[in-house]
């Protein structure tokens, strides 16, 4: 049988990626016009025209992620490891997201951007007919090439990913552990946690400690692994492919570690930092209050010095994990004169664990009740209220006030790209259900994944996790280069959330009315992978920051 894989196909990927650069780059410079006052990027403008600004995050997430696609593609051709399934699976994402460039990127359900709503015209779409791109468009997608995808993945099925994801071995070796671990302590009983409501038990906590999980990207001399985000990624997306939960409970601690090692002194480093990659100490992150969401220049909880302490007086809200752990990152007004963020300070405020549900914080000047939600459940979401909370003084980070929103800022480019490897897990998980139920699910007499629709949506899977996966991991060697990436994470990020919610929903489709009932552990994965476009950053709020660099981008 003759292979579905094009003919050149790398030349064909390079040719429709140097195409969709310059339609990108036309459309940027379009946008900037309409966005511009007085040669200047107009913040006001820029929210009138949100739908346009939005998408061109959009098109510039598309493009980044074809980028490294190609680049993972090549690597792996120079490796000698570019094998069929992997050619499909690039010929497949530039096919599909080319075509989508050049017709419509769905923004979400309801909402397609297409380049000529950023003034791209006709003549300029006319490059995307260049004999390369177009049979790379019409050939490269075909039921042929998705059955054979299907064949490969089917065939492989119980693989830890489909496709060589292009890390080394010491990254398959590290997947291998946690993707264990996940299978003998997380996978059977999650569905259970999740319907029951229940906490994720301590004793898996205190595994994950043991396996280093706290400490993974802290320095060494603190106490941590110093294995670097690329690391972060493979065991955030294998512990979140057991539960999203139970990948969820290292962010918390990267987050604090962040906010410590990027802005604390070294007295707090020297202290916080060893207890908290032992996991000695877990962590919990307080900044969202109920009227600001992510308007946290608006924030009002209030920190009043008196002698050695902080009088804390506020509300904050969606707190998770907040009961069972021992200290707060807590972003508070120190000075109410300063507006916006500039009044704004970080604390590291120690509270006890709550070892009853009924009462959840047994701290003099604080009190809160669980927010009962859909998914993502295991650690529990809290409001919480702080009548005259007490903070030791020297427990202000970096010990000058003003800092907070800065410090905060610092801590958005790991946190985005742990979350895009959350999802990625999420992702991986909805696979795994579709795929085993596919193929074991018999109808009109044999597995309904002989069914190309059925197939299909597998295969959309398979190719789009790749495509989330090598965005993501590119922002993540680009942290652990000491380079900026906050355009590349908010990138993977965008991208990682929507490739989660599509798996999901498209898993729950595959169980048919089965996926609807509340035993199938697909019917949680679909109510986890619907926060990830909330929470780190709304997709709105994320294509908004995108688009601002990609903007700043055509002016410098």
């Amino acid at each position: 049988m003759t292979s579905p894989v094009l003919e050149n196909l790398l030349p064909a990927c390079s040719e429709a990626l140097w195409v969709l650069d310059a339609l990108a780059e036309k459309a940027k410079a379009n946008l900037r016009q309409i966005v511009s006052k007085d040669g200047k990027v107009s913040n006001v403008l820029i929210d009138q025209h949100q739908h346009l600004t939005h998408g061109l995050s959009w098109i510039a997430t598309y493009v980044e992620a074809l980028r490294e696609m190609l680049a993972w593609a090549q690597r792996l051709e120079g490796d000698g490891k570019f094998g069929e399934l992997e050619q499909l699976i690039l010929q497949v994402a530039f096919a599909e997201y080319t075509a989508q460039v050049g017709g419509g990127i769905p923004m979400s359900q309801g909402e397609i951007i297409r380049l000529a709503d950023l003034g791209v015209a006709d003549e300029d779409l006319v490059t995307l007919g260049a004999p390369a791109i177009r049979t790379l468009i019409t050939q490269g997608n075909t039921q042929d090439v998705k059955t054979a995808i299907a064949g490969h993945i089917i065939e492989s099925q119980g693989a830890a990913t489909f496709g060589n994801v292009g890390l080394d071995e010491t990254f398959d070796m590290i997947r291998d552990q946690f993707r264990r671990f996940a299978d003998d302590q997380v996978v059977e009983p999650a569905h259970e946690w999740h319907l029951k409501d229940d906490f994720i038990p301590m004793d898996v906590v205190n595994q994950m400690s043991e396996l280093g999980v706290f400490g993974l990207t802290i320095p060494e001399e603190y106490g941590g692994l110093a294995m670097g985000k690329t690391a972060m990624c493979v065991v955030s997306e294998e512990l979140s492919r057991g539960y999203i939960g139970v990948g969820s409970l290292g962010t918390r601690s990267e987050i604090a570690a962040e906010l410590i090692l990027g802005g604390g002194t070294e007295a707090q480093k020297q202290h916080w930092l060893p207890k908290i990659a032992s996991g000695e100490v877990l962590p919990t992150a307080v900044f969202t209050e109920p009227n600001t969401g992510s308007d946290l220049g608006s924030l009002r909880t209030r920190a009043v010095k008196d002698g050695d302490v902080y009088r804390v007086t506020g509300n904050k809200t969606w707190i998770t994990h907040a009961a069972r752990t021992d200290i707060m990152t807590l972003l508070v007004r120190t000075n109410p004169n300063e507006p916006g963020y500039k009044g704004l300070s970080m604390l590291i405020a120690e509270k006890p664990r709550s070892e009853d549900d009924a009462n959840p914080f047994p701290a003099e000047g604080m009190t809160g009740g669980e927010i009962e939600v859909l998914g993502y459940r295991g650690m529990k979401e809290y409001e919480i209220g702080f009548d005259d909370f007490k903070v030791k003084a020297e427990n202000l980070l970096g010990g000058e006030e003003g800092n907070g929103f800065k410090q905060l800022m610092k801590t958005f480019e790991s946190a985005r790209i742990q979350t895009a490897a959350r999802a990625i897990g999420v992702a991986q998980s909805a696979l795994e259900l579709g795929l085993k139920y596919a193929t074991e699910r018999i109808q009109f007499g044999r597995p309904i994944a002989d069914f190309p629709r059925v197939a299909n949506k597998l295969v959309s899977m398979v190719v789009e996790i790749m495509v989330a996966r090598q965005l993501t991991y590119y922002s993540a060697r680009q942290k652990d280069n000491d380079k900026r990436c906050d355009l590349e994470a908010g990138m993977a990020k965008l991208l990682g959330a929507r490739v989660a919610w599509a798996a999901a929903d498209n898993a729950l489709q595959i169980h048919g009315g089965n996926g609807f009932a509340l035993e199938y552990p697909i019917s949680r994965v679909l109510c986890d992978a619907r926060i990830l476009n909330i929470f780190e950053g709304a997709a709105e709020i994320q294509a908004n920051v995108i688009a601002r660099r990609v903007l700043e981008e055509a002016r410098n």
